[in-house]
């Protein structure tokens, strides 16, 4: 039997007095890490904000290109694509058509399900069976020894919260 080694605590609080000094710089050190990210996404938005005219002139610059690269394309695929392939190597790049696979888009499922069965198409329906977990949670004792099913209980989660104190927008 392999026993799995714990891992060593890097910290421990020795006392209450260090319990209570940690809680408050754990406190400390999350509002600093929220403002951290907040003056980043900040630089991030006025950064995007300031090019935005340069972003949507590019994008726009590609949509064109692309448009006019695909017409050309689709236009003398036949020349392209000779040997029968989907991809075509025009050395400073390539391009190529994909089939995409079937897919299947339902509105309104409730009533496709209703026509469906009205047609007699009930082979079209899946019917889906799940193991009703609320029912075991209710009645553990009914599974007892049945192999595959574990009843997990006593599970206790510690979580470490620093009091804040909210001032209406006040920073």
């Amino acid at each position: 039997m392999v026993k799995a080694k714990k891992t060593a605590v890097p910290y421990a609080c020795q006392n209450r007095e260090e319990v209570m000094d940690a809680i408050k710089t754990l406190g400390d050190t999350q509002r600093e890490l929220v403002r951290l990210e907040t003056s980043i996404n900040d630089e991030i938005a006025a950064i995007t904000q300031r090019e935005k005219c340069r972003i949507d002139a590019l994008k726009k610059q590609i949509d064109v290109l692309t448009t006019g690269v695909h017409w050309w394309c689709e236009a003398n695929r036949q020349m392209l694509c000779a040997n029968g392939g989907k991809t075509a190597n025009l050395i400073t790049g390539e391009v190529s058509w994909r089939q995409r696979p079937p897919s299947v888009s339902l509105r309104a499922v409730d009533k496709v399900i209703d026509t469906l069965k009205r047609l007699g198409l009930e082979r079209l329906i899946r019917i889906k069976e799940e193991v009703n977990k609320e029912a075991i949670l209710a009645d553990p004792k009914k599974v007892a020894g049945v192999a595959g099913i574990t009843v997990v209980q006593g599970l206790e989660d510690f979580t470490v919260t620093p009091f804040e104190v909210d001032i209406g927008g006040v920073q």
